[in-house]
């Protein structure tokens, strides 16, 4: 059996960290992803149950900002990174190719990260003025997402910290810093940690919660892995779907 030790305190946003195997960096996108997952087994008569959060923190984002287009999206089902191609590729939502959406992706991931042209031109593979062309007009559709990361920065240049709604600080003295680069990463920290600072809570009472539901069910579940959005839980075949129906009523 392999077992991995968690940290609470280590990752500064709140999350939790895996090491001594890490079992939350497992390759997810390369040519050995199959091979090393498939090494993943429950005990004889058991399997493995994952139950993740969807999107978990573009939707903190549309909480925290209020942004009504991003709440929206998310309101009528819709496929987030969809809209977002559509709105900076001037395109109907059904004419967005996979590509786009790949595009898209890195954009909503990375503005969320704080990147600027620079960045998100070296994550997207495109060029740095046809970067700046979309962060604009992303911005331009959700205005409050823009809003909402100006007050984070304001926030940490006064206070010296940020907090997530849940409480958890994060200092960054060196937003004072004369130095450009060191400044503006302590700038991209200030827009990430309330964000993931919030999902990572959220997650961590989920946690309590979900130990709480599998309590009924003894020896035959135990939550074994959280992969930041994601958790693993163990169970006796027999009790499979209950558990997972458990599991889904916690975590909601």
């Amino acid at each position: 059996r392999l077992h991995t030790t968690y940290h609470q305190a280590v990752a500064a946003t709140g999350r939790l960290s895996s090491s001594d195997p890490n079992l939350q960096n497992i390759p997810a996108r390369s040519a050995w992803n199959e091979r090393i997952r498939g090494a993943f087994e429950a005990a004889p008569g058991y399997v493995l149950i994952g139950a993740d959060y969807s999107q978990i923190e573009l939707r903190v984002m549309a909480h925290m900002s209020g942004d009504s287009s991003l709440s929206e999206s998310f309101a009528n089902g819709e496929d987030v990174h969809r809209r977002t191609a559509a709105v900076v590729f001037h395109v109907k939502p059904e004419e967005v190719t996979a590509d786009m959406r790949r595009q898209a992706k890195v954009f909503n991931f990375g503005i969320m990260y704080g990147m600027g042209a620079f960045g998100l031109a070296q994550a997207a593979g495109i060029d740095q003025k046809e970067a700046a062309k979309f962060i604009t007009a992303y911005f331009k559709q959700f205005s409050g997402v823009r809003e909402f990361m100006d007050r984070m920065k304001a926030e940490a240049h006064e206070k010296g910290y940020v907090e997530a709604e849940t409480g958890r600080r994060r200092y960054v003295p060196e937003i004072g810093s004369g130095n450009v680069q060191i400044a503006r990463a302590a700038e991209r920290m200030a827009i990430n940690m309330p964000i993931q600072g919030l999902a990572a809570d959220i997650m961590k009472l989920a946690m309590i919660r979900v130990a709480e539901a599998l309590l009924p069910f003894g020896e035959d579940a135990k939550m074994i892995l959280q992969v930041h959005d994601e958790l693993i839980v163990e169970a006796k075949e027999g009790v499979s779907a209950a558990v997972a129906s458990a599991m889904k009523r916690a975590m909601e």
